[in-house]
């Protein structure tokens, strides 16, 4: 989540929804302007600063951005994966439902005594896809390729048959 002391930025819910898929049901219903100036009006002036009271976050872990195409034999998932290394990344697929999950450490440091932006996600990430056409599973057909930051993942579409035409009777 970004975490700020400014009001220009994204607000927290924008930030959830965007990790979160746009999933209405998980994101936080939307604030009208009369709440939001009420909330600010409540909010105590002072020189102190003012500890930001987040939402746990540790339930919902931070969603992959991928990119899915596909060529005439190929379907192929990208996906940003900077400074995590091969041995955090965990990808599977089962029925056609593609999951990549992983670890992205490093984001803590034990001195910080106050955060004044933290755009950056660190922690465990999950990304469920339906893939769009049938593809092979067997490990023949599957290759990943982590290089540069980004994940690579090229299947083999399954070959179908073009549909028959049934006569009706």
């Amino acid at each position: 989540m970004a975490r700020t002391n400014s009001d220009d930025l994204l607000m927290e819910d924008d930030l959830a929804a965007a990790f979160l898929g746009g999933d209405e049901e998980l994101a936080a219903p939307v604030e009208t302007e009369e709440e939001v100036v009420a909330v600010e009006e409540e909010t105590p002036e002072s020189s102190e600063p003012v500890e930001d009271e987040w939402e746990n976050t540790d339930d919902f872990p931070g969603q992959l951005a991928v990119d899915v195409y596909e060529t005439a034999d190929k379907l192929v998932v990208k996906a940003r994966t900077a400074g995590i290394s091969k041995s955090d990344l965990d990808v599977s697929i089962s029925d056609n439902i593609l999951t990549i999950s992983g670890v992205l450490s490093g984001g803590e440091d034990e001195q910080t005594t106050r955060w004044h932006i933290q755009e950056c996600y660190w922690g465990e990430f999950s990304r469920t896809i339906a893939l769009p056409v049938q593809v092979r599973e067997d490990e023949n057909s599957v290759k990943a390729e982590l290089k540069d930051g980004v994940l690579t993942i090229t299947f083999e579409k399954e070959k179908t048959e073009a549909p028959k035409k049934i006569a009706i009777q």
